[in-house]
């Protein structure tokens, strides 16, 4: 998630370059109206888009599990359009059904439909939502948990991902943070060498105010040919600890089961197989890897 005064919000449209047919400025499925009345999970409109604007969530400190069934039940509500954002990105309200007692759970999320994906010449059309969710997956199969709770569900725009929104630390300097030998990074660092992440740039860092640091915009991954290309090479060359080897290891068994089972349901039968193949290789060196000279070692921009 990107920082909320680098993000901008605009009124919500149908993605043009998905449907050219509905970039006229009307209210979209979904959508909040924009009258000043207008509530959503019980809020004002107008408070509902100033957190936004704010990057605050919602629902304050959630646990990871309530997290996930919200994200997965809530109703969805579009408050606008993230403008910086390659694909359509759009900040959302999901808000579960009332309790016994009338009450209301709301969060804030990030909404990336499907249909708003813009083609890559280097990764299938339509797939890129699935790869955050399994990069989601591989994420909490490791019990690093370093991805937002993230789902695949229908919404406004139709099917698309949806991830918590993730309130930041704005005090963290991003470059000190990658200056650092912080724990957090590195475990991200690992994962994004399984994942095949070519898109790990500072800005996709969330430090939070806990002091743990997640990763989003995990749609560049799980390509079959070498593709890292991140910001995270301070680790470069490194022996693997006891930890990693250890989480690495229970990976490559759970690709084997119900793990595997769940990313060929998201990912081409040999993109599962070449993940399994990097954690061999990395389980074989003993080390996490330098850059190939032969390609980009970080994205570009970097930020």
């Amino acid at each position: 998630m990107a920082e909320p005064e680098d993000s901008g919000l605009e009124r919500a449209a149908a993605p043009s370059h998905a449907d050219p047919d509905h970039g006229d400025g009307r209210r979209m499925p979904g959508e909040a109206e924009s009258d000043d009345d207008t509530t959503v999970a019980g809020m004002p409109i107008a408070a509902v888009r100033t957190a936004a604007m704010e990057g605050r969530q919602l629902a304050g400190d959630i646990d990871r599990e309530r997290a996930l069934e919200l994200l997965r039940a809530g109703g969805m509500t579009i408050i606008g359009r993230m403008t910086i954002a390659s694909n359509a990105t759009f900040f959302v309200v999901v808000e579960s059904s009332p309790d016994a007692a009338g009450r209301v759970v709301a969060a804030s999320a990030v909404y990336k439909p499907v249909r708003g994906e813009r083609p890559l010449s280097d990764f299938p059309d339509g797939t890129l939502a699935c790869r955050e969710v399994a990069a989601h997956a591989v994420s909490e199969a490791s019990g690093w948990n370093v991805v937002p709770p993230t789902i695949m569900r229908d919404g406004p725009f139709g099917e698309g991902m949806v991830q918590l929104w993730m309130e930041t630390d704005d005090t963290v300097d991003i470059a000190e943070l990658l200056d650092s030998d912080n724990a957090a990074l590195r475990r991200m660092a690992v994962l994004d060498v399984v994942l095949n992440n070519a898109d790990r740039k500072d800005g996709h860092l969330l430090p939070l105010r806990d002091g743990r640091i997640l990763g989003c915009d995990n749609g560049l991954t799980f390509a079959v040919e070498p593709k890292l290309r991140t910001v995270l090479w301070r680790w470069r060359g490194q022996r693997l600890s006891g930890e990693e080897r250890t989480v690495l290891e229970t990976l490559r068994g759970q690709l084997h089961g119900e793990l595997g089972e769940e990313l060929r349901g998201l990912l081409a039968p040999a993109e599962v197989r070449a993940t399994v193949g990097r954690i061999g290789r990395l389980l074989r060196s003993g080390r996490l890897p330098q850059p190939d000279p032969r390609r980009p070692a970080i994205p570009w921009p970097p930020y």
